[in-house]
């Protein structure tokens, strides 16, 4: 829906933040004396950790032997914290650890990071820039600056989401998303774009492709008419994405400007990389 608005600021509510009085966990002690929740958190951050987990790198990773690695990954593959790849044999987070990382990842204030790159990209292009992170099957908008642009493409406000692949800004989530976790996730996604006339599988496997490709997803008058948006993903030291980036606008809007667009948002990726890394205490690029 195009609609004229007046110029206005979004704010979005700060998150709570991390209780750091909390006592952190003792990783020097013995396999064999450590409790299941201990063993099972060893597992989760092995797999969270590598691109190709495997039981045989989780167990040196872990110290823990394969058949309890087997025994604890069953478990948790039955909870939805733990996929498997049937062809690679490759172990992956399910969308229930997933939805953990997005709910911690809000409390690092994501809008913080993010709001000066909004900024910037809202002055320079004059359309709507929004950020969305991964939660689950889904992604959800965690911030929106309007530009000055008489019509606006203002069609998700802060705290409202979409399937992942129904906008530029959650394909390009769902196309970063490491294999594992994008085929556990794929068959929810394929259920949830039935409500959307203009999406269908074989578009989906599409657009997953060449956003993996060129490095950025695009998406023209898929939601509403004459209107598109573009984005990029930000991603932790393990490609992992964090939030996406995105501008929407009027499609010729996007369509006419799509390298200067790519250019900036790309640029403001891997400065808000940076922030991250810094908020979070990983190493720096």
């Amino acid at each position: 829906m195009l609609k004229t608005v007046p110029s206005k600021e979004f704010h979005s509510t700060k998150p709570m933040k991390n209780d750091a009085s909390s006592p952190g966990i003792t990783e020097t002690a013995p396999a064999s004396t450590l409790s299941s929740v201990r063993k099972a958190c060893r597992i989760l951050k092995a797999i969270a950790g590598s691109s190709e987990a495997r039981l045989t790198s989780i167990a040196q990773d872990t110290g823990l032997d394969k058949a309890t690695i087997l025994r604890l990954v069953d478990m948790l593959a039955a909870e939805g914290f733990v996929v498997r790849d049937a062809g690679s044999k490759l172990f992956g987070l399910g969308p229930e650890a997933c939805g953990i990382g997005a709910a911690a990842i809000a409390r690092t204030d994501i809008a913080a990071v993010a709001r000066p790159s909004m900024l910037r990209l809202a002055a320079e292009f004059e359309d709507t820039v929004m950020v969305m992170v991964p939660s689950s099957c889904y992604a959800v908008c965690v911030g929106v600056e309007l530009g000055s642009f008489a019509l606006r493409a203002n069609y998700l406000a802060a705290g409202g989401r979409r399937p992942l692949a129904v906008s530029a800004g959650s394909m390009a989530l769902l196309a970063t998303l490491p294999h594992a976790e994008y085929e556990a996730v794929m068959p929810t996604v394929r259920q949830l774009i039935a409500p959307y006339p203009r999406l269908n599988d074989a578009l989906i496997d599409t657009m997953t492709r060449e956003t993996r490709q060129r490095g950025y997803a695009m998406s023209i008058d898929l939601l509403i008419e004459r209107v598109g948006s573009i984005g990029v993903a930000v991603v932790d030291a393990q490609q992992h994405p964090l939030f996406s980036l995105s501008i929407a606008a009027l499609s010729e809007r996007i369509v006419g400007r799509r390298p200067a667009l790519v250019q900036a948002l790309q640029r403001e990726a891997d400065i808000c990389r940076q922030a991250w890394a810094v908020a979070v205490g990983e190493p720096r690029d």
